[in-house]
């Protein structure tokens, strides 16, 4: 009602507007609270990724720098010879002569089969890793838009629940209302008793010896704060310079 409406400064960035496409500062709040969430979550990938490169990379230098080749050669010779010509000699050589050998032995081995195999993951495995949290995130931004409808489906399936809570908030802000401007009273009058400042006083002779250069060295809402523009009224007062928006007139 035109009692409340417009808000004020201070009021308007406690409501969502749900036609603003910009997030609002209660939206900022609970998209913050979502974030810090997925950070434990965050350092938990970190921790994984960072564990599978070090466990890839020792046993790629284990690969690489335990390798081993043994080769083994030997030869073996073995022969009886019996001297003489007697029938006890021909009989030595017939029966001692099976027994010469000769062969040689060549063995080539290495621990290849024994070493580890590793493979490094790809940059599209590390990304496909990271999309669902990154996916994740990218839906605590988003959130706060479908929650936006809450309001307007719980007012159409509750109607007198939500005419309660209308007239409960319209309420409410004509209580908080007189005690902001109750406070407000309090805070203007203690700065009005305050002297104003040497860079306060120099831009308050600039304006009025040059007004062409309000333009630049514009005041603000003493109350809210807000820039000047064309609507700010000044006070009537004798002597003092405070300005205020048209809403806080």
């Amino acid at each position: 009602k035109q009692t409340l409406l417009p808000l004020l400064r201070e009021e308007a960035v406690s409501f969502i507007f749900p036609c603003k496409p910009a997030l609002q500062r209660p939206e900022r709040q609970h998209m913050v609270m979502e974030l810090l969430k997925c950070i434990p979550l965050l350092l938990f990938l970190l921790f994984v990724c960072g564990l599978d490169h070090f466990i890839f990379s020792v046993l790629s230098i284990i690969q690489h720098h335990s390798f081993i080749e043994y080769s083994y050669q030997t030869s073996h010779h073995l022969s009886v010879n019996v001297m003489g010509t007697s029938l006890m000699a021909q009989l030595l050589r017939t029966t001692i002569g099976a027994l010469n050998t000769s062969f040689d032995t060549e063995v080539e081995t290495s621990n290849l089969a024994c070493l580890p195999q590793p493979t490094g993951l790809t940059r599209q495995q590390y990304l496909n890793t990271c999309l669902p949290l990154g996916a994740l995130a990218l839906l605590c931004l988003v959130q706060v838009y479908p929650f936006r409808l809450r309001r307007a489906i719980a007012a159409f399936y509750f109607p007198k629940r939500e005419k309660t809570r209308v007239l409960f908030l319209y309420n409410k802000l004509l209580r908080q209302r007189k005690h902001f401007l109750h406070l407000q009273r309090g805070r203007v009058a203690r700065q009005a008793r305050q002297p104003p400042g040497p860079g306060t006083l120099l831009r308050q002779w600039c304006r009025r010896r040059w007004p062409w250069l309000r333009r630049f060295l514009r005041q603000s809402c003493t109350l809210c704060g807000r820039p000047e523009t064309p609507r700010h009224q000044p006070c009537p007062g004798p002597g003092c310079s405070a300005l205020y928006c048209e809403s806080c007139w």
